[in-house]
């Protein structure tokens, strides 16, 4: 089976696009103006748990949605040049696994200042901050994906060269636990990431029929049904 049969499709795709940078940069405002590192954003957390646990989740939820985004651009990359089609498809993936177990970390570090309290919170990541996890090995990936995707993109011409650019700045975005956003070369990875592919997003999803309305009424019960049942199930 050739990539551009593959699974996920055009519609996951094209709303991975559309929504997956809007949902990063909504991530990166709702904490805008803190420290961008771990002890500014814990502190920033036990002032405002609300709006600091709504940040990383808006954020958390635009990294999973790069995914489909990803495999998208690349099934249109592979129509002529399959290798930096799998290669930036990979590498990018492989990061995105890296983001979201930064984020399982510090969504614990936050419950940590719940229960331990701010100071208690604060010496434990410390002392724990440069732990060895399997995950270290994707920062290259994190870093490289985009660039390599961009590449892919512009020799086979699925964007234009501006829209590449902007497409390789994803890999200045900064990684690791418990990091801000909120510092220009953080907003300007992410909005070159928005301009590269929401109009991306938008001509996969127009580029084809409608789906079945039955389709669309099991997507929309499917999400708040899953979050009851992983809430208490």
């Amino acid at each position: 089976m050739t990539i551009t049969r593959m699974v996920p499709g055009r519609w996951v795709e094209g709303t991975g696009a559309v929504l997956g940078p809007p949902l990063l940069i909504a991530g990166a405002l709702a904490r805008i103006g803190e420290d961008d590192f771990f002890p500014g954003q814990l502190a920033a957390y036990a002032a405002d748990p609300g709006r600091m646990a709504v940040s990383y989740a808006l954020f958390t939820a635009g990294v999973v949605l790069l995914w489909p985004a990803a495999t998208g651009l690349a099934r249109r990359i592979a129509a002529t040049h399959p290798g930096l089609a799998r290669w930036g498809a990979t590498l990018v993936v492989l990061g995105l696994f890296g983001r979201v177990f930064h984020a399982g970390v510090s969504h614990l570090a936050f419950q940590l200042v719940d229960v331990l309290g701010l100071e208690a919170a604060r010496r434990a990541v410390a002392d724990t901050y440069g732990a060895f996890h399997v995950f270290k090995a994707v920062s290259v990936c994190i870093m490289a994906g985009w660039v390599v995707l961009a590449i892919g993109a512009y020799r086979s011409k699925a964007l234009g060269t501006f829209r590449c650019v902007a497409l390789a700045l994803g890999s200045a975005l900064p990684l690791g636990v418990l990091k801000g956003t909120s510092d220009p070369i953080s907003l300007a990875a992410l909005a070159g990431l928005a301009v590269a592919l929401v109009p991306f997003g938008v001509g996969v999803l127009k580029n084809g029929p409608a789906p079945r309305w039955w389709a669309v009424a099991l997507t929309v019960a499917l999400v708040p049904g899953a979050y009851v049942l992983g809430t208490y199930g």
